[in-house]
Parts: C-alpha cells; sequence; structure tokens
C-alpha cells in the first residue's frame, strides 16, 4: 500500500524508532502537542544562552521561534542578523550561523531504524546540525517517521519538496531546490541532540 507522508506514525512506529534513535546517539521526547514540544525546548535551553532557530515550519508554527526572539531572554543570533548587513558582513553571518552554541529547528525524514535526514536549498542550517553547535534541538511532527532511507528520499521528493516549493513562492517569489541532503546515520557526542517527536502534525 502506497505510505501516506502527512499521516502521523503509529504508536509502535514511535516506540521503534525512539529505540534505534538513542543508540544511535540521538535523545528522545515524545510528547503529546506542540505546545508541550515547545515547552520541553524552552526548560532545555539556559536563560542568556547563545541560541539560533533554523527555518522551519514546524518551530514558527509552535511559536518557539518568537519565544527564542524576544529581546533580553536569550542571545539570539537571528537578533544579531537583524543588525547585519549580508553584503558587507555575509561573512561574519555564515560564520555565527554556523556554529551558535545551541540551535534549534527540524528535519524531514527520521526512520524506524535510527536515521535523520534533512533537506536544504541553501544548506544554510546544515554545519550547525552536523558538528557547529554544541547543543541541537529539533522538534519533529511525527508523519515524519518512516520505514527506511530509500522511503525518507521519496517522502522528501514527493512530498516535502512540493509542499516547501509553495511556501518559497509565497515567501520569496521563488521556486526552491533540492540542492543538499544530510543524513546523520549517529550521533558520536552523547548529548548534543535531542528529538522531540510529537503526536500532532506539524510542518511538512
Amino acid at each position: 500500500m502506497e505510505k501516506n507522508f502527512g499521516e502521523l506514525a503509529s504508536e509502535e512506529s514511535i516506540n521503534k524508532t525512539k529505540d534505534a534513535l538513542e543508540k544511535n546517539g540521538i535523545a528522545v521526547l515524545v510528547v503529546e502537542n506542540g505546545e508541550e514540544a515547545k515547552n520541553k525546548a524552552l526548560e532545555m535551553i539556559p536563560a542568556g544562552a547563545e541560541i539560533m532557530n533554523m527555518s522551519s515550519v514546524t518551530v514558527d508554527s509552535i511559536g518557539l521561534a518568537k519565544e527564542l526572539n524576544e529581546p533580553g531572554k536569550y542571545n539570539s543570533v537571528r537578533a544579531q542578523f537583524a543588525k547585519m548587513d549580508p553584503k558587507t558582513q555575509g561573512l561574519e553571518m555564515k560564520k555565527l550561523g554556523a556554529a551558535p552554541d545551541w540551535v534549534v529547528g527540524s528535519v524531514h525524514a527520521v526512520t524506524e531504524d535510527g536515521k535523520v535526514v534533512v533537506a536544504s536549498a541553501t544548506g544554510s542550517q546544515l554545519p550547525a546540525y552536523a558538528y557547529g553547535s554544541s547543543h541541537v534541538i529539533w522538534i519533529v511532527g511525527s508523519q515524519k517517521i518512516v520505514k527506511d532511507l530509500d522511503e525518507a528520499t521519496k517522502r522528501i521528493n514527493e512530498y516535502v519538496v512540493p509542499l516547501e516549493n509553495v511556501r518559497a513562492q509565497k515567501a520569496y517569489g521563488q521556486n526552491t531546490s533540492l540542492n543538499k541532503i544530510l543524513i546523520f546515520n549517529k550521533e558520536g557526542t552523547a548529548g548534543r541532540i535531542t528529538m522531540i517527536i510529537v503526536k500532532e502534525k506539524l510542518g511538512f
């Protein structure tokens, strides 16, 4: 039967995925909804921490991006970006975005055998996720859980890209492009990455 990539995962699938991710060095929390996910993330991030929220429909939709960028709470890299000129400070902005101490975002597919796939047009979120940041938090709707990497690739090409294309046209007036893909087989630094799996359809 053809998989519906927008359908929430079963309890059995979530538990299987959680166990596999933890064996591969990624901590996992499972929550019921986006509000609970937001609160869990905020509990983890210390006051005043250097933080960057990567572009994410999921993070935006639960109000987490707004919380992270409120003046006075954290050292927001996004707030620093707003004061900088990309034409003259582009390299400095790239360096800031590549290795904030804390980074929050999402991913595009998670496999039941514990692999994580992130797709990107520019690759701007990939350095922080892969290596640069000391603390990574991913908020992930359980509809992103798939059987294996083949199904993950299919999900991204057939489901994620068309939806992101619509968003990009509205937001930027241009199409998106699937230019770069990052696959996590394992994370070698204990405690570095936490995935919050949400039993609610968030993002795409």
